[in-house]
């Protein structure tokens, strides 16, 4: 067995881990360069986020049922293609690096779509605006996968301190607060400026400017800000081991679980306040009470970023995020319990809400890269881009419904354009935009709360990968009970990783029957996942009677399955060379069992 693992090129090396990096100052134009991109990356998720969907309803004309499913088609190609680019990245050996390849190549391409998404050609008919959205709408967000998975695990591994990680994404966060706030009254202010009020000319410009200052950006973090090579020369790891070597990091498994609860409704609020505050509001200028609401939740939560960072030094991440999310979950309650009818009212609570908006876009990624510095001490690999991209495809895809869903069910509950809403739709509205995000933050809280890594724990954790570059045997910072290096375990690092193929249940199943029960089952998998993948591609065609007709949510609940069955279908074929190989040269039982101890 050892012979043929040497022998596969994605199996990592048992090497003994390099001598552990230590932390580094971080100038303040590195900080800078690094987080300057937040504001394009910010500039161009409010137009995507906010203004796109009625901009293609309301201008545009295309049907929203069909803007509904083009979100669930796009957003599921986008998911997919996350893991991917991050096993990528991690395993680039470039002169340039292994992140900023990737940041060259993705953020050219993914201007151009975005300048494409908000300038559709004006012969269009309603049909083929609805391609032209999904075809565009679809290739952006794989451009953008492509250099926003390397960008954040370029962060992760520049700054391997505690604080100075939140003091990174901080200035990050507020590159992104500007950004945000600029891209929520520029369409406001240019009217004034082109002199003219076609909304088809405001946008195209619009997209024209961020488009150009995304390039910009990442241009200068290309020249400015640096990699590690000692990150490099580690040995990659393959694709599903990875995958299940994350699921058995706690603290991961923690903030994943948190993070996928509270993604389900993340982008409602998004999608539907425009139509807020057309239809419930019923301002004389919607767009720019939208402008407003927007500036000042954003610019509080600007404002309140030095306040919420020094919080985190003194009370440490974990509480400082409960709190805001605390403060968040209140504000969205008020949406719906006040019925929110008055303009005041509604600016006074997001204003409330604005307090605690930045708080997760600079406390979330510094936690998750204490997340892959406690990988790193389990298995002595730097996997910054695979723990990102894992991070991001499963919130993606339940994310999908909140994206599609809610324009989707307000069609069904008879939603007309441009004129005045049923008591039903404005119910919906209320609903979806307070009360759904209400309850589902309230169960992410709870989850979140277990989080185990403080400062002091973090710091334990860098000993003990120090200590593993020694070669010594270390406490686990976490969970106690001792743990030799990677390189020094009861069974062989590289046999671990080609074990890790399959589950633990597996594994117990080929001790006991032998090495074609691996074979077996995951070629059931395989089936099973494609079986279902056809299913579900089969209920969405079904649920679409013909080209006039809205598909409503059912089509759009079933792209987002087939999306899930697809990944899964892909992940056990993968698994399937290695289930090949160990039927050629099997694993004694007592090997296995040595690995299943260590799990």
């Amino acid at each position: 067995m050892a012979a043929l693992i040497k022998s596969d090129s994605r199996s990592p090396g048992g090497s003994r881990p390099a001598e552990a990096p230590a932390p580094i100052p971080l100038s303040r134009s590195v900080k800078l360069a690094f987080g300057a991109p937040g504001f394009a990356g910010a500039a161009l998720a409010i137009p995507i986020g906010i203004l796109l969907p009625r901009f293609y309803t309301d201008v545009v004309l295309a049907p929203a049922g069909w803007i509904a499913l083009a979100i669930a088609l796009a957003r599921g190609l986008d998911a997919i293609t996350d893991p991917m680019v991050g096993w990528a990245s991690d395993r680039t050996r470039s002169r340039f690096g292994r992140r900023k390849p990737w940041i060259a190549f993705g953020v050219p391409f993914s201007a151009l779509l975005f300048y494409a998404l908000f300038a559709p050609p004006a012969w269009l008919a309603p049909r083929g605006a609805a391609l032209w959205f999904g075809v565009t709408f679809g290739l952006y967000f794989i451009f953008h996968t492509i250099y926003q998975i390397p960008h954040g695990a370029l962060g992760a591994e520049v700054a391997l301190d505690y604080d100075e990680r939140s003091s990174l994404f901080g200035i990050q966060s507020v590159f992104v607060m500007f950004g945000t706030m600029t891209a929520a009254v520029l369409p406001g202010l240019l009217p004034a400026l082109l002199g003219t009020d076609d909304q088809r000319t405001v946008y195209a410009v619009t997209a024209g400017i961020f488009a150009g200052t995304l390039v910009l950006l990442y241009s200068i973090l290309l020249w400015k800000v640096p990699e590690r090579p000692e990150f490099q020369k580690q040995e990659p790891n393959p694709l599903a081991p990875g995958v299940r070597r994350a699921l058995r990091n706690g603290p991961f498994r923690i903030l994943f679980t948190a993070g996928m609860i509270g993604a389900i409704p993340a982008a409602v609020p998004a999608v539907l306040l425009p139509y807020f505050t057309r239809y419930v509001l019923e301002v004389e200028n919607p767009d720019g009470a939208l402008g407003f609401m927007l500036l000042l939740y954003f610019g509080i939560g600007l404002l309140s970023i030095p306040f919420w960072m020094r919080v985190a030094q003194r009370f440490g991440k974990l509480r400082t995020f409960v709190v805001s999310a605390i403060l968040g979950t209140i504000g969205q309650l008020l949406l719906f319990v006040l019925d929110v009818r008055e303009a005041w009212l509604a600016y006074l609570i997001f204003g409330l809400l604005g307090t605690q908006s930045a708080v997760g876009i600079f406390l979330l990624p510094s936690m998750g890269a204490d997340v892959i510095d406690y990988d790193e001490f389990l298995t002595g690999k730097r996997r910054e881009a695979q723990f990102g991209a894992f991070w991001a495809i499963i919130p993606k895809f339940v994310s999908i419904p909140g994206a599609s869903v809610p324009i989707a069910l307000l069609a069904w509950v008879g939603y007309v354009p441009n004129q005045p809403q049923t008591p039903e739709v404005l119910f919906m509205l209320r609903f979806l935009i307070g009360a759904f995000p209400a309850i589902f933050n309230i169960v992410a809280i709870l989850v979140f709360m277990r989080y185990p890594i403080s400062a002091r724990v973090h710091g334990r954790i860098r000993d003990g990968i120090a200590a593993h570059a020694r070669g010594e045997t270390v406490p686990d910072p976490i969970y106690g009970g001792p743990v030799p290096p990677p390189g020094a375990r009861a069974v062989p690092d590289e046999l671990g990783w080609f074990l890790d193929t399959f589950s633990p249940g597996e594994l117990r199943r080929i001790a006991q029957s032998g090495p074609n029960v691996a074979l077996r089952d995951v070629a059931l998998q395989v089936l099973l996942s494609g079986l279902l993948t056809l299913a579900t591609v089969l209920i969405a065609v079904s649920a679409v009677p013909n080209l006039d007709v809205d598909p409503g949510p059912l089509a759009v609940l079933a792209v987002v399955a087939a999306g899930l069955s697809l990944t899964g279908l892909l992940f056990h074929l993968t698994r399937l060379p290695n289930a090949l190989k160990l039927r050629r040269a099997p694993v004694s039982a007592e090997e296995i069992g040595l690995h299943l101890a260590d799990c």
